[in-house]
């Protein structure tokens, strides 16, 4: 919403107002295309693009889990499902575990690497985020060295930072929620183990009890027998 709202009103003019003070024709477009090779909104819609691709992925994947829960009711119903089973199925949270956790984490991977990518082509394409008032151009077939000046350079500025901060923050919850995952699939793993090792103890314990039964009601046998021999004799 912000790029289409505010970026087409800032950068609408970026072409037609940049001015430099000759008349060579070609001079005017020659330099524009070396300073602004690729436009700020055209970048921005590519990177909302890339960045959007991976959470798509994940869709996919719940779309996919959700699809073969139902299959699995379906198969257990016999081919039938009422209105309110599949509400319910509808309605069910799924826990990020197993594959579907490997694509989440891999989907903010990407997302933070594209984000990454993007400040740095953008860093490096522009010169960095501030825009100036005057650049000099001497590419051909400009005749020398000529001015060119940039329409409204303070407020695709401020526009400019706004859109590197935004990318900052979005780049630093990817970080956290990246963090939360690792530490969620630790702790489930952790306790995991906890209640394996804890099942293990208990078996162990089963066992020796058993044999310890098994030894006592062997030799509460053997003195019976021993009795009732001693009685006869």
């Amino acid at each position: 919403m912000i790029l289409v709202v505010a970026a087409e009103a800032v950068w609408g003019d970026e072409q037609s107002d940049f001015t430099c003070n000759t008349l060579q024709p070609g001079c005017k477009n020659v330099c524009y295309d070396h300073y602004f090779p690729i436009s700020h909104i055209r970048l921005w819609s590519l990177q909302l693009i890339i960045v959007a691709t991976p959470a798509l992925l994940v869709a996919m994947h719940v779309a996919y889990k959700r699809h073969e829960e139902k299959r699995q009711l379906r198969k257990k119903k016999n081919g039938s499902l009422d209105p309110s089973e599949i509400e319910e199925l509808k309605m069910r949270k799924i826990r990020i575990v197993g594959s579907l956790w490997w694509t989440y984490t891999t989907s903010i991977f990407f997302r933070l690497l594209f984000e990454s990518a993007f400040m740095y082509l953008f860093y490096f394409m522009y010169a960095g985020f501030h825009m100036p008032r005057l650049v000099k151009c001497d590419a051909w077939p400009c005749p020398n060295v000529v001015d060119c000046f940039i329409s409204r350079p303070t407020e695709k500025t401020v526009f400019t930072v706004f859109m590197v901060v935004v990318s900052g923050i979005c780049m630093v919850l990817n970080v956290a929620e990246l963090c939360l995952l690792i530490i969620q699939a630790v702790c489930r793993r952790h306790r995991k183990g906890a209640k394996y090792h804890k099942s293990k103890t208990v078996t162990l314990k089963e066992r020796e009890q058993n044999e310890m039964n098994e030894l006592y009601s062997g030799s509460c046998q053997n003195t019976v027998s021993s009795v009732s021999k001693l009685n006869q004799s």
